[in-house]
């Protein structure tokens, strides 16, 4: 109880600004809360989705907003010595787990076409499916500010589209239910020095393909490349971060040249001539 509330007093006092302020400023500016939520924490073990359950227990007991938290752990087949780290540091943290199994890590297993894709789909389903019998209306997941942004560059460097990491979304499966992203503010770079500071050990991704790529001394990630260039442009310019963010809610269309939307594609041609005046000289 005592090492529990050291870790709680770390986030409140000294991960104050770069932590609790960005994690409770994303919730308002995004309006991820509303009266009478019952919210599925997701918690896969990992130090992003440990801290926003702490995160999230933290706020349930100060905020004036009214809301139930459910904290679910799903085993998607890890090592017994992975599942039982993730015991160990809900119980540190005072997060009562609600868990279940499922048999993603099996049958992804012979996957050789996108396993990463294919299982974030998976975990993702599974974690709708129970969220929802257990009567809550939304889940939260622990993508942080520097998923999001690394998110936006693989779309255009791999996907050839311009696509961001939506802070909430509605379920296209399950009537009712929305995702959230409390951590959407908040930069890995804090959450790697609140674990160090407080000597938490969490688990890393604990999927066979990991291993098999760490062995190989790669991590075959198009992620990891997209985190490294960042990096590396971070060194010439400490605004490259924040003006990827922010590049995905400034957005000029008069200067794109085609876009998509609920009522399909359109291009900067179908409105060009109206727009004649407009020109830059």
């Amino acid at each position: 109880m005592e090492r529990c509330q050291q870790i709680e007093r770390s986030i409140s006092k000294k991960f104050r600004r770069t932590i609790w302020n960005r994690f409770v400023g994303g919730l308002k500016d995004y309006s991820m809360i509303q009266p009478g939520d019952k919210i599925a924490v997701c918690i896969s073990g990992g130090k992003d989705s440990m801290l926003l359950a702490k995160c999230m227990q933290m706020l349930q007991r100060y905020s004036d907003v009214p809301f139930e938290l459910v904290f679910l752990a799903m085993d998607p087949g890890y090592r017994e010595e992975n599942a039982r780290q993730v015991a160990e540091n809900a119980a540190i943290l005072g997060l009562p787990l609600t868990s279940f199994s499922a048999r993603i890590f099996e049958v992804i297993g012979g996957s050789e076409k996108s396993p990463c894709y294919l299982c974030a789909r998976m975990r993702r389903g599974c974690l709708y499916k129970h969220a929802k019998e257990l009567g809550c209306n939304k889940i939260a997941l622990g993508h942080h500010f520097d998923d999001v942004i690394e998110t936006t560059l693989m779309s255009m460097l791999y996907g050839a589209e311009m696509r961001t990491m939506m802070p909430k979304l509605h379920s296209a499966h399950y009537e009712g239910m929305q995702l959230i992203r409390p951590l959407y503010l908040v930069r890995e770079a804090d959450i790697i020095a609140w674990a160090r500071y407080n000597d938490l050990s969490f688990i890393r991704c604990a999927c066979r393909v990991s291993e098999r790529n760490e062995a190989a001394g790669s991590d075959g990630s198009k992620r990891q490349t997209v985190k490294k260039l960042i990096a590396q442009l971070e060194r010439e310019n400490d605004n490259v971060a924040s003006n990827i963010f922010h590049s995905a809610e400034c957005v000029n269309l008069e200067t794109v040249l085609g876009w998509r939307d609920p009522s399909g594609e359109h291009s900067f041609l179908d409105d060009y001539d109206r727009f004649s005046g407009h020109a830059e000289d």
